[in-house]
């Protein structure tokens, strides 16, 4: 798990990123990157009640999206605020999957080392 630094936290940093952030999609995996002028990354894990009403789906969901993100943690050019909104057709899908597009997305949103 992300420790606590590298967790997007505040209100006005979500609007923030929602408001003048990138927007990159690919299948059930939507990404919020903008630049945060800081040397670390911060990340957020959107998954809401549209996901599923059972807090334990969700938590899972969001347990996978951190795990594949602190893998992918040195790959990843520093200096983004990230905010990760899967959709519901997550439910369904295998680990690998949802690895492979988030790594993708990762990559066409031009913050990988190697992209």
């Amino acid at each position: 798990m992300l420790s606590r630094k590298y967790k997007l936290k505040r209100d006005n940093d979500f609007k923030r990123v929602f408001r003048q952030g990138r927007y990159y999609q690919e299948d059930f995996i939507k990404l919020k990157i903008l630049e945060n002028n800081l040397k670390i990354n911060r990340f957020a894990f959107v998954v809401g009640l549209k996901i599923s009403k059972k807090a334990v789906k969700r938590n899972k969901i969001r347990r996978q999206l951190d795990v594949v993100s602190q893998q992918e943690f040195d790959r990843i050019k520093p200096g983004f605020d990230i905010i990760v909104l899967p959709s519901p057709e997550i439910l369904g899908k295998d680990y690998q999957v949802i690895k492979k597009t988030l790594i993708n997305l990762f990559k066409k949103a031009k913050i990988l080392w190697d992209s």
